[in-house]
């Protein structure tokens, strides 16, 4: 069975001293046996991440980053390879998150890059894919969301696809109090499987880790974490929560027990 991931991504929030002390709240909040069928992830800034790696030493929380650069090294100001996120302490690194495709004109053709650059490092890639308000509007979301994962897994091995995370999110329901619904979010998660058996094969894509990331809180985790195909979550304003993050990882650690 896969293996629930709840991850958090704090995006554009918190100091290094905001960051350790808020890993260090969740590391306190969640019992051991939590892990035992849930993986819980932070991922914070660049600047944050020694004072998370820190912070959560001695624990069962994984860090990772919420992007890397395509090369190694050089004159790329700003940006971050991915031997800085291994020192770091960084185990998995999100690639091609929406909101870098809209503010920073990441193409599909980068993001497979980034993807390389990751699995090169043997960082785990948390593969963002999803469809505007506009496309899911017009019917053309599913054309969209299968030319994000062929185009961005090109190249890609078939023994390499078994290390990637895909998370779908639906761009017009991050940041936005609106809520795809669990059947909604289902049937494209079933409809990913679909597009990586055609790449790769059957057992592939029923063994991938495919998780939900729009906009998931407290109040929608226990519906839309039910809902077969989600094997988990990536989460935002939530995740900055410690007593909120905390209560979703319960409710997901309910939900694998039940099942």
């Amino acid at each position: 069975m896969r293996k629930t991931l709840i991850a958090g991504n704090w995006k554009m929030n918190l100091t290094d001293s905001e960051a350790g002390n808020l890993a260090a709240d969740i590391k306190d909040k969640l019992d051991d046996k939590y892990f035992q069928k849930i993986d819980v992830l932070l991922c914070s800034s660049f600047v944050s991440l020694i004072a998370v790696k820190q912070s959560i030493e001695n624990s069962k929380l994984r860090l990772g980053a919420q992007d890397i650069f395509y090369e190694n090294d050089g004159p790329y100001t700003g940006e971050i390879s991915g031997s800085m996120l291994l020192s770091a302490g960084c185990e998995y690194v999100i690639v091609g998150h929406s909101e870098r495709r809209k503010y920073f004109y990441e193409t599909n053709v980068i993001v497979n890059k980034k993807i390389k650059k990751s699995l090169e490092f043997n960082l785990l890639p948390i593969l963002c894919v999803g469809e505007t308000i506009v496309e899911r509007e017009d019917e053309i979301f599913e054309g969209v969301i299968e030319e994000q994962i062929i185009d961005s897994l090109e190249g890609v091995s078939p023994e390499n696809i078994k290390k990637i995370i895909i998370a779908y999110e639906p761009v017009w329901a991050i940041g936005t109090g609106v809520n795809a619904t669990p059947a909604q979010s289902g049937k494209i998660h079933k409809f990913i499987r679909t597009v990586v058996a055609k790449i790769y094969d059957s057992d592939t894509a029923n063994n991938l880790l495919i998780i939900y990331g729009g906009s998931l809180n407290g109040k929608n985790a226990h519906e839309m974490l039910s809902e077969p195909g989600i094997d988990g979550a990536l989460i935002g304003g939530a995740s900055l929560d410690a007593e909120q993050f905390k209560g979703i990882v319960k409710t997901a650690y309910k939900i694998r027990t039940d099942q």
